[in-house]
């Protein structure tokens, strides 16, 4: 009997050992997810033309990609688009509500990864201080390490501080964003670690930024050829302070002092290559897909959102910036198959949100567009208020296209915050270049299934969303800039974004199938065979594993 039982133990140690070598030899070796903000997903189709063979091309030809992704909630803003991607989730849930947001117990705008309890590290600028205490939920980076018992590494980058936290989750082995103004270079929190690791000092030491910065931005190609975008010279973009038109070439180092020094870097295509090159320096420093368990690398170029924001997404500078994407794409490709095999490593690429043409461009196609004044806006609610009310004072606060009321004195009018809310938004919803008003009243005992209001519900938190939400009329901004473009809404130019599984255990092909943002995370679980978030509402896209 006591045989029996010892070769009983025996086998089943042998084959758990056996099984977790089997798992372990079907996971990819690294998991590299890339997030680039603020692409269209017609960038795709308007520049593939234009495209090489190794970079967005080869990721099309060789993957999986979703010609019909959307974004699922309001405001499509870039925190909340890289806590939706990376948790599998929406706002309501993550409680990643906006890149800032009103504190309705602060009483006060916070910003989505502020964190006064840890420190700099790599600067004494102390308005770096950093964390991802805000997110509520886990991420998929956070599953893949508890999954591992924590051997597995999760690395994460950005030239944004929140594009690199959130993806990173609540265990990033490092996280790391670019620091412009007079320094230059990638720092981090003391929540992740005490001081820089000795590569990421040497790359700061080395880095190419001085050179990029010394350089002209010149099209990539003859700029006549360009015939996917407007004319260069136009009434649609900002210039670089110093220059006198927003046309090529821009002179970076002469332009260098006016614009940020340093920050310059962001708003030019040459941010987009930095970040490569610190992603190639990660991989081989920190051994990543090379070391028995699956790690993750989180990229997010977040040079064309400064870009589009400031030339707007019909420019040659737009234009440019992607065909330069591309053949940094195809570079950072190559690498990940020369260090860790080609087929050996998963890959995924999205976008945080799209965006609007620019209004101003639209309405001169006679196209129905326009701007409206934040500051007229805020006084015409305060008039409703008044009028309907009897206070202008109930407006505790308008941000993010929601209005705030304030309990002490609906308390002193003898009102109930569902009753103003009702009267409130009868009047907000006749007002110039609004297209819907909701009260919270309407969210919290309501359910919505598809349209705005699906979305409008996904993006609203009950402890700290407003009490009165707005979303305006389409290709209509909330601003007092009539040049580049913005985002926000729950419009396609805004939710529409490409979504492409590339390498190892993903199928070839393509689908039309409509699928929501909130879907890459528990995909890649299933393909890892690891737990969902733990706040996961998103669906498998089952066509893209093999």
């Amino acid at each position: 009997m006591n045989r029996i039982f010892a070769f009983l133990v025996v086998f089943v140690i042998s084959f758990s050992l056996f099984s977790q070598e089997n798992l372990q030899r079907e996971r990819p070796k690294l998991v590299v997810g890339i997030v680039v903000d603020q692409m269209r997903y017609d960038y795709l189709t308007r520049f593939y033309d234009r495209y090489g063979e190794d970079g967005f091309k080869r990721l099309m030809r060789e993957g999986f990609y979703m010609n019909n992704a959307h974004y699922n909630y309001i405001p499509t803003a870039t925190a909340v688009g890289h806590a939706s991607i990376y948790t599998g989730t929406t706002a309501n849930v993550h409680g990643i509500l906006g890149n800032n947001w009103y504190d309705k117990f602060l009483r006060k705008s916070i910003y989505c990864v502020d964190d006064p309890d840890y420190a700099p590290v790599g600067t004494e600028q102390q308005g770096e201080q950093k964390s991802p205490h805000r997110l509520h939920t886990t991420t998929i980076t956070d599953e893949l390490r508890l999954a591992q018992n924590m051997r597995g590494k999760t690395i994460s980058m950005g030239l944004k501080d929140r594009s690199s936290v959130l993806p990173g989750g609540h265990t990033a082995n490092g996280s790391y964003w670019y620091l412009g103004g007079s320094e230059g270079k990638f720092i981090s929190s003391s929540f992740y670690m005490t001081e820089l690791p000795q590569w990421v000092e040497n790359f700061n030491r080395n880095s190419p930024v001085k050179e990029y910065i010394n350089r002209k931005w010149e099209t990539l190609y003859p700029i006549d050829t360009y015939v996917e975008s407007i004319s260069d010279d136009n009434d649609f973009e900002e210039p670089f302070l110093g220059e006198a038109a927003p046309v090529f070439p821009h002179d970076i180092s002469a332009l260098q002092r006016s614009n940020g020094n340093f920050d310059i870097l962001k708003t030019t295509p040459f941010g987009n290559t930095l970040l490569v090159e610190f992603a190639k320096a990660a991989i081989e420093n920190e051994r990543l897909g090379s070391r028995g368990f699956t790690d993750f690398l989180t990229i997010s170029f977040s040079s064309p959102d400064y870009i589009g924001h400031q030339f707007g997404v019909d420019s040659k500078e737009i234009q440019d910036t992607y065909l330069r994407l591309d053949k940094d794409l195809g570079e950072l490709l190559r690498y990940l198959d020369r260090k860790v095999g080609q087929g050996e490593y998963t890959l995924f690429l999205t976008a945080d949100h799209a965006a609007v043409a620019v209004p101003a461009y639209l309405a001169s196609q006679k196209i129905p567009a326009g701007y409206i004044d934040g500051m007229v806006f805020r006084e015409q609610i305060e008039d409703l208020a008044n009028k309907r009310v009897g206070s202008a004072r109930v407006i505790e606060n308008i941000s993010n296209l929601q209005v705030f009321l304030n309990r002490e004195e609906l308390s002193r009018l003898g009102m109930e915050v569902s009753t103003a809310s009702r009267l409130l938004a009868d009047g907000i919803v006749n007002l110039p270049g609004v297209y819907r008003v909701v009260t919270a009243e309407t969210l919290q005992n309501g359910n919505f299934t598809r349209g705005m209001m699906y979305h409008i519900q996904n993006g609203f938190n009950q402890k700290q969303s407003g009490d009165i939400m707005i979303v305006m009329d389409p290709a209509t901004v909330v601003s007092s800039e009539r040049t580049g473009s913005e985002h926000g809404s729950g419009f396609s130019y805004d939710t529409h974004v490409p979504i492409i599984f590339y390498g190892k255990g993903i199928q070839v092909g393509k689908s039309g199938r409509k699928v929501e943002i909130t879907d890459i995370a528990p995909t890649l679980s299933s393909l890892l065979q690891i737990a969902f978030p733990n706040g996961c509402t998103g669906q498998v896209i089952e066509e893209v594993l093999r």
